[in-house]
C-alpha cells in the first residue's frame, strides 16, 4: 500500500492505493493536542505499508501558540550591529490606526542574540572572517542558557557563506539543531533572511521529533516517510528536518497538485482550485497545468479576508504555492454581533465539540448545521454519522428563524470565500471567468455552484473523492527538491551550477524559475525561465507578467535578484476508476431549501454511470462529501468519474 495522510484541522484523511491501482479511503477525527495519535490509528487499520504521504499542519499550528506545542528556546548568530533586525523588522503597521497594537513578540528574545565580529561585503568579499573561539564562548553561554536550536544569519551570506558555515562547524558541537541562512533562503533583504532561518530553527526540534517518531512507526510497518512541502512537491524526512519551513502550508498544497493532475486529464488549462474542509477554505489558481507559486509569506499572523496582513507575523522566504484562506469551513460558527448583524466566522468549532449536529457538546451553530437545516446535508462518512437536524434548528434558534439564519448564513460564506478566490485572481491580473471552478474538500461540493455565480464562473468540476481529495493529491506529487542563489553574473551557468547541486538525487527534469524586478523597484515578480536560459526572454516574461499584474509597464532596466531550480522526481500516478457505462440511478425524494423548500432529488454518486445527465435542483450524496446542484444548473459525470456542473 502507499498511503497518504492530511491532517486537517477537523478530520484526518487515509487515502491508501494498492498495487492494483484500488483506493481506500477513510476519515478519522483529528486530535489536535497530539496530531500523531490519528495518523498512528488510521495507519494501523489499513495493512502492509510500502510508503506514507503525509501532510500536516503541525508547523503552523505551533506558531500559532496552540496548546501542547510549545516552541524549544532559539538563539541568533549574526554580525555585530544587527542584533535587532528580527525585532526592527519593517515599518508595515497592520493596522494603521490601532494606537495600541503590538508587533508579534519576536522568536528569539535579546539576550540570546549574539553578534559576531565577521564581515563579508556585499560583492562576496570577505573582510573580516569568523573567529571560532568567538562563536565558541557564545555557545557556551547560550547553551548554559538552556538553548536547544539556533540560528545563524551574517551579513551578505547569500553570496558567500563561508563564515556562517564556519560558525555552523562550531555549533554543531554544542547543538543538535543548527539552522544556516545560506542553507534555509540563500537571498537578499536582512530582515526576511534572519527571519526565515529564525522561524526553521524554532520549528526543527518540534518537527524533527514528530517526523522521526512517526518515521520510526512507518519504518516498524515496513514503509518508508515522504513529507508534502508548501511548494507543491515530497521530500524526504531528513530535508523536512532540515528545512521544517517545507512544511508551513503541506495540507493545502495537495489539494491544489490533485487538482492540476486531474485538469491535465481532462485538458483543462486554466482552473481555481477550491478547498473547503471543516476549518477553513482556501483558493489557489493553476494555469497551463501548474500551480503558481509564491515566494514570500507571513506565518503565525493574521488575515484580513484571506489576505495576509504584512507585519503581522514573521515573514518566511520559501517558495509556497500561492494560496488565500479564509475562515470560512463546515466547522465555523454562525453569530450575531453586538449590533445585530449575522457573522460568519472566524471561531471554529473544530473537531472537538465540532458542529452541533455532530452530537458531540457542539452549542454553537456553524455552516455544516446551516446546510443540515435547509436539508442540503442529511448524513456524513456513509451513513455511519447520523446529523442532529434537530438540534442544529434548536441552535439557529438563537439567532432568528433557523432557516432564514441559515440560509443568509450560507450566502455570508460565500461572498467570504468568493474574497479568497478573487485574491488569487482578479489581485493577480487574472479574470476568474476565463477558468474552470474544480472544489473539494467535505463542504467545498456543498457550496461550489453558488460560488461560481458569484465569480461569474459557469462551469464547475467535482473530482471524485472530494472529501479526502488532498490527501489523494499527495499520491499524484511527484518528489521536488529546490535550490536558489542569488544576483547570478551568468544566467546559464546560474542554473547549471543549481542542477548540478541537486544532481545526486537523480531527477527526472528540472524547473527554472526566477525573481525578477526593475531595477529600483522594491520587490520581484517570479516568471519561469526557458532552457538555455537567455536574458531578453526572461525580460519578456517578466514584463508580461508586470503589465498582467499591475496593469503597466516601465521603460526600465530589469534585474534578476534570485534563480532557482526545483528538481523533480517522477513518481508513478495512480489510475482513478471509470463509473460504469451504464446504468439507471433512481433517486429518492426530499425537501431542500433553495429560497424556497423544493422536493429535490438525492442521487447516490456511485451509482451514477459515465454521460449520465441531470438538470438542477438535485443533490448527489457520497461518502465524503455531497454536491449540490442548484436550479439552474446542469450536471454530467464525465471521465474518471468526475461531475461537471455548468449553468
Amino acid at each position: 500500500m502507499i498511503v497518504a495522510v492530511d491532517v486537517g484541522g477537523t478530520f484526518t484523511d487515509f487515502v491508501a492505493l494498492d498495487e492494483e491501482g484500488r483506493l481506500i479511503t477513510f476519515k478519522l477525527l483529528s486530535t489536535p493536542k497530539s496530531p500523531e495519535a490519528a495518523v498512528i490509528n488510521g495507519l494501523s487499520r489499513v495493512g502492509k505499508i510500502g510508503e506514507v504521504l503525509h501532510a500536516s499542519t503541525i508547523g503552523t499550528n505551533a506558531l500559532l501558540g496552540q496548546v501542547g506545542l510549545e516552541l524549544p528556546k532559539v538563539a541568533l548568530f549574526t554580525t555585530k550591529g544587527f542584533r535587532d533586525v528580527v525585532e526592527i523588522g519593517r515599518q508595515n503597521r497592520p493596522r494603521l490606526y490601532d494606537l495600541y497594537f503590538e508587533k508579534p513578540r519576536p522568536l528569539v528574545p535579546r539576550e540570546l542574540r549574539f553578534e559576531i565580529e565577521e564581515r563579508v561585503l556585499a560583492d562576496g568579499t570577505v573582510l573580516k572572517e569568523v573567529d571560532p573561539d568567538e562563536v565558541s564562548r557564545n555557545a557556551k553561554t547560550a547553551a548554559d542558557a538552556g538553548v536547544v536550536s539556533v540560528a545563524v544569519s551574517f551579513l551578505h551570506s547569500y553570496i558567500n557563506s563561508s563564515n556562517e558555515i564556519k560558525a555552523g562547524e562550531v555549533l554543531r558541537r554544542y547543538f543538535r539543531y543548527v539552522s544556516l541562512s545560506s542553507e534555509v533562503a540563500p537571498e537578499p533583504r536582512e530582515y526576511e533572511r534572519t527571519s526565515t532561518v529564525v522561524v526553521n530553527a524554532a520549528l526543527m526540534p518540534l518537527v524533527g521529533r514528530y517526523l522521526e517518531e512517526l518515521g520510526k512507526y512507518v519504518e516498524s510497518l515496513g514503509g518508508r516517510l515522504y513529507v508534502m512541502s508548501s511548494s507543491g512537491g515530497l521530500v524526504t524526512v531528513e530535508e523536512a528536518v532540515r528545512k521544517p519551513v517545507h512544511l508551513i502550508e503541506s495540507g493545502p498544497a495537495g489539494g491544489v497538485v490533485a487538482a492540476a493532475e486531474f485538469a491535465k486529464m481532462l485538458g483543462l488549462p486554466k482552473i481555481i482550485s477550491f478547498d473547503m474542509g471543516g476549518t477553513t477554505a482556501k483558493a489557489g489558481t493553476v494555469v497551463t497545468y501548474e500551480p503558481n507559486i509564491t515566494t514570500e509569506y507571513e506565518v503565525g499572523g493574521e488575515a484580513h479576508h484571506g489576505r495576509l496582513v504584512k507585519g503581522s507575523g514573521y515573514p518566511v522566504r520559501f517558495p509556497f504555492i500561492d494560496l488565500a484562506e479564509v475562515s470560512a469551513g463546515g466547522g465555523t460558527i454562525i453569530w450575531r454581533d453586538e449590533g445585530g448583524a449575522l457573522r460568519v466566522g472566524p471561531i471554529s468549532a473544530g473537531a472537538d465539540p465540532g458542529p452541533v449536529c455532530y452530537g458531540r457538546g457542539g452549542t454553537e451553530p456553524t455552516i455544516t448545521d446551516a446546510n443540515v437545516v435547509l436539508g442540503r446535508v442529511a448524513q456524513l462518512l456513509g451513513g455511519e454519522m447520523r446529523l442532529d437536524s434537530q438540534a442544529a434548528t434548536r441552535a439557529f434558534k438563537k439567532l432568528g428563524d433557523p432557516v432564514e439564519v441559515a440560509w443568509s448564513a450560507v450566502r455570508l460564506a460565500n461572498l467570504e470565500m468568493a474574497r479568497a478566490v478573487r485574491l488569487v485572481t482578479v489581485e493577480r491580473g487574472l479574470d476568474p471567468s476565463d477558468f474552470v471552478l474544480f472544489a473539494f474538500g467535505g463542504a467545498g461540493p456543498q457550496h461550489a455552484a453558488e460560488l461560481a455565480e458569484e465569480l461569474g464562473v459557469r462551469t464547475v468540476v467535482i473530482p471524485p473523492e472530494p472529501g479526502v481529495f488532498t490527501a489523494l493529491g499527495m499520491l499524484f506529487a511527484d518528489s521536488k527538491f529546490e535550490a536558489r542563489a542569488s544576483y547570478p553574473k551568468d544566467l546559464e551557468e546560474g542554473y547549471r551550477r543549481l542542477e548540478e547541486s541537486l544532481a545526486t538525487i537523480n531527477p527526472t527534469y528540472y524547473v527554472r524559475l526566477a525573481d525578477v524586478r526593475y531595477q529600483g523597484q522594491g520587490w520581484e515578480l517570479v516568471v519561469p525561465v526557458g532552457r538555455p536560459a537567455a536574458f531578453e526572454e526572461v525580460k519578456r516574461a517578466f514584463e508580461e507578467k508586470h503589465l498582467a499584474t499591475y496593469g503597466f509597464k516601465l521603460d526600465r532596466p530589469i534585474e534578476v535578484v534570485t534563480i532557482r531550480v526545483f528538481a523533480v522526481v517522477a513518481r508513478r500516478k495512480p489510475k482513478l476508476r471509470e463509473p460504469a457505462a451504464v446504468g439507471e440511478p433512481r433517486p429518492s425524494y426530499r425537501k431542500v431549501y433553495f429560497g424556497e423548500w423544493i422536493d429535490t432529488p438525492v442521487y447516490n454518486r456511485e451509482k451514477l454511470p459515465l454521460g449520465f445527465k441531470l438538470e438542477g435542483p438535485a443533490i448527489v450524496e457520497e461518502r465524503h462529501s455531497v454536491t449540490v446542484v442548484p436550479p439552474r444548473w446542469r450536471l454530467e459525470v464525465g471521465p474518471a468519474g468526475a461531475l461537471v456542473l455548468r449553468l
